[in-house]
């Protein structure tokens, strides 16, 4: 399992245990969503067990031991990346959520928390393409093949193009939307994904 860590491996050795009594909060976000989903606490042993299994690993203060989220429940968070912040003292972690994260059964503990919606409808195109469920347009599109929805991606761009001279602004974010979830599924036809083509603007943007 490899985790990225960030800004490197070292930072994480540098984290100043001593300031939370040898506690320190851990944000998790979405990473495909980057929606908050909870804040928990870890130590240097949960930390570690996070880094060996990939599964997001916190300390528990009321009942003094650790535990894996997702231990009982199977929601668990597959930790993708953890990085430092400026003080050494918090970590933020990206993980993939097996499920809802809180106990209520809400996705986030944080009610209502913002999120990327293309990054949720990216990830659901992606498990439509490993589950293949009958009666599902996207798995149609993607038993069609890649020429196929690459036709269909050039049949919404044109009718985009048209509904932005010809058509009122209702009529031009329909096809705009349908462009968009046609190239989600394009992309992921082709074994890419949305963050793909984030990180090619990303780094033109530098």
């Amino acid at each position: 399992m490899s985790i990225e860590v960030r800004p490197s491996p070292q930072a994480l050795e540098s984290l100043d245990w001593a300031k939370g009594d040898g506690l320190l909060p851990a944000v998790v976000q979405d990473a495909d969503t980057l929606q908050v989903l909870m804040l928990g606490y870890v130590n240097a042993e949960s930390l570690h067990i996070t880094r060996v299994t990939g599964q997001m690993t916190f300390y528990s203060r009321s009942r003094q031991r650790l535990w894996t989220k997702g231990e009982q429940s199977g929601h668990v968070l597959a930790v993708q990346s953890i990085r430092v912040d400026c003080d050494a003292d918090t970590v933020l972690v990206l993980a993939r959520p097996a499920g809802p994260t809180c106990h209520t059964g809400a996705d986030s503990c944080f009610d209502q928390a913002p999120k990327d919606f293309l990054g949720a409808l990216d990830r659901l195109v992606a498990v439509r393409d490993a589950q293949r469920p009958a009666g599902s347009y996207t798995t149609t599109l993607f038993e069609g093949g890649v020429r196929r929805i690459a036709q269909k991606v050039g049949e919404e761009g044109v009718e985009t193009a048209l509904a932005a001279v010809a058509q009122d602004d209702d009529a031009l974010l329909g096809e705009a939307a349908d462009l968009l979830y046609h190239l989600l599924v394009l992309l992921r036809a082709r074994g890419l994904s949305l963050e793909d083509a984030r990180a090619v603007l990303e780094k033109r943007h530098r």
